[in-house]
């Protein structure tokens, strides 16, 4: 599965940022939970709108990040 489909940059949305599959969930929230120790099952039993695949995407696309790499050359 390419994770990276989940995650969308939309102007109209957050400001632009990186966010979950079009809804006003931005990378940087989901990041910030599992920064602070929150487990898959917790983000998913308090966000159920959110997937186990969402959780993942963020975490790719933080790699991304940090390697220096595009969203676009990504694609």
């Amino acid at each position: 599965m390419d994770y990276l489909e989940r995650i969308t940059i939309d102007p109209e949305i957050c400001h632009g940022k990186p966010c979950i599959r079009g809804m006003r969930w931005p990378v940087e929230v989901i990041l910030d939970m599992v920064g602070s120790e929150m487990t898959f099952e917790e983000i998913l039993e308090d966000h159920p709108e959110l997937e186990r695949e969402d959780i993942i995407a963020s975490l790719n696309y933080a790699k991304l990040l940090v390697s220096g790499k595009s969203f676009k050359q990504a694609a």
